[in-house]
């Protein structure tokens, strides 16, 4: 499994935004800048977000966009599966495809199985608030 530019800037943007929740929206430009990625390609991100719910878009001269929920309320699995569909390490444990006929007799599935299970169990109990903070500790006294 490899996360793709799509999924990396995804949490990154997801992340600017916590980063930076004053509720006032913030322009696509602005999150750019900070973190030196074609606004073009955020735009398309954040039309897949927005679609989602995950962020809401606010129309005119002072718009921008907005989380929908509190950083608590994000996991980076969530963020990831949105952006990166399946993060399943092999086709045949992907629930989309429906699995593999050999499956019954492949014994290294129970490998990909694991490998599966460590990383979700990893990216379910990350939330962005969590980012958030680990962000804040690794600058020292950083404030918004």
């Amino acid at each position: 499994m490899r996360i793709s530019t799509k999924g990396r800037y995804a949490l990154r943007l997801m992340l600017d935004l916590a980063l930076h929740n004053t509720q006032t929206p913030i322009r696509i430009k602005e999150i750019a800048a900070r973190q030196e990625i074609s606004d073009k390609y955020l735009e398309q991100i954040i039309s897949v977000l927005n679609k989602a719910g995950y962020v809401r878009s606010v129309r005119g001269p002072q718009g921008g966009y907005l989380l929908t929920r509190p950083a608590e309320e994000y996991t980076v699995g969530m963020i990831l599966r949105l952006t990166e569909g399946s993060l399943a390490p092999v086709e045949c444990l992907d629930e989309e495809t429906g699995g593999c006929e050999k499956s019954a007799d492949c014994v290294t599935l129970l490998v990909y199985e694991k490998m599966n299970k460590a990383v979700n169990d990893v990216i379910d109990n990350i939330t962005l608030a969590d980012l958030v903070d680990w962000t804040l500790q690794s600058a020292g006294d950083y404030s918004i």
